[in-house]
């Protein structure tokens, strides 16, 4: 196996290199997957509403500061092409880009593309080859199929909030939009799996995937406590409630600090590491397996002790004595942490509006057919010219299709 870095070998091609992807998608759930596929090789083509865009280009850090996070953040690299699909020309143009696409990728509330008329149906008939990747709130089908929603939706419906916190009155949904996150990350899955499937058949399939479902997923092994027990696991409360042992989150005297799991052989000697031998003497603390009652107690006893010393002196304690534990980071300290660009989770770039900066780079590492993740989100309509005449247009015909108001 080659030596992996973090430098891309000069003329590498990417896993995905001469897929197409067709990226009808809006906010965070399509277009993230559209980005991940795009990070491995895949040449990205944003569809995107004339005058309107991505409905993430228009949720700002700031009334003063107009850059959108959310379109920075999942469209890196791709090609902007402005578009109505509503229109019978748009829909006639988009249909020429499907004949040599690989994937479609939207996540609309079902039914959407049926009513523009480019159902599944319609785009195979147009290219028998084409894979067409849906994401929605609730899933394709059953009683709430119709329903709009977003991640907080996702989040609520699939167990997840009711799991955060201490208690009934102390729970609310993750400060990142994880549903949409890990919708996006099945939808990539489910594509990836469709275009393997189709080296064998020859033929496109439909991909479908949801935030609920994706939510659900996540938590198995807390579903799985549930239907054993007739439960829910109950809320994590600075840690995990089905993992009963020395495991969760302590405060320090500057930060916070998680302490990652110490078996009852190994309990003594982190007792004695922190400088509380007195522990060892608590028979329930030193039990195989603790109750959330006693963890809870527990910690509160270790919380005296992790809130005399900082979050790096406590590190330095604990990487000394082979315990597993992570200090508790910002994005901006995570961001100075050389090992994350190492690794190519993040990257450095050269912005051409805002100069040195910072992007999120590609979580998947190959050995032979490197990631190589885009940096900059497109101008609206950036590469429209330009797609349309890789694709047997001319001049006038986009002349006259902007007349039309389809571009």
């Amino acid at each position: 196996m080659a030596e992996m870095t973090g430098e891309v070998p000069a003329g590498s091609e990417g896993a995905l290199t001469g897929v197409r992807v067709l990226d009808l998608g809006l906010l965070v759930q399509a277009p993230q997957a559209a980005q991940l596929l795009g990070d491995l090789g895949a040449d990205v083509i944003k569809i995107e509403l004339p005058g309107m865009g991505d409905q993430g280009r228009w949720i700002p850090i700031s009334l003063e500061d107009l850059r959108p996070p959310f379109f920075i953040g999942c469209n890196r690299g791709k090609r902007s092409v402005t578009l109505d699909l509503r229109m019978e020309a748009g829909r006639d143009v988009f249909l020429k880009l499907v004949e040599t696409a690989d994937v479609v990728l939207a996540n609309f509330v079902p039914g959407t593309l049926e009513g523009w008329g480019l159902g599944y149906d319609v785009l195979s008939a147009r290219n028998p080859r084409i894979i067409l990747g849906c994401g929605s709130t609730f899933g394709p089908v059953g009683r709430d199929s119709k329903r709009k929603g977003a991640d907080i939706a996702g989040q609520a419906s699939g167990g997840l909030i009711e799991a955060t916190g201490t208690g009934p009155d102390d729970m609310g949904p993750v400060g990142i939009t994880l549903a949409d996150h890990l919708g996006s990350q099945n939808l990539a899955n489910g594509v990836l799996a469709a275009l393997f499937a189709r080296e064998r058949t020859g033929r496109g399939q439909v991909v479908e995937v949801s935030l609920l479902g994706g939510q659900i997923f996540a938590q198995a092994s807390e579903y799985s406590y549930a239907f054993m027990t007739g439960k829910t696991a109950g809320h994590g409360a600075g840690g995990h409630n089905l993992i009963p042992m020395v495991y969760g989150l302590l405060p320090t005297s500057d930060g916070h600090i998680v302490i990652v799991g110490v078996q009852v052989p190994e309990r003594a000697r982190f007792f004695a590491l922190i400088g509380r031998s007195d522990l060892e003497g608590v028979e329930r603390y030193m039990s195989l397996l603790l109750t959330p009652e006693v963890r809870r107690e527990l910690f509160e006893d270790l919380a005296v002790t992790f809130r005399e010393k900082t979050t790096a002196e406590w590190e330095s304690i604990l990487e000394g004595g082979g315990f597993r534990y992570a200090a508790v980071r910002t994005h901006l300290e995570v961001a100075d942490d050389p090992a994350v660009y190492e690794n190519g989770y993040l990257q450095h770039i050269e912005h051409p509006d805002w100069g040195p900066s910072s992007a999120v780079g590609c979580p998947i590492r190959l050995s032979d057919t490197p990631a190589r993740p885009g940096q900059v989100a497109p101008e609206l309509g950036q590469h429209t010219e330009e797609v349309l005449l890789e694709h047997g247009f001319d001049w006038e015909q986009i002349a006259a299709l902007r007349e039309q108001g389809a571009l």
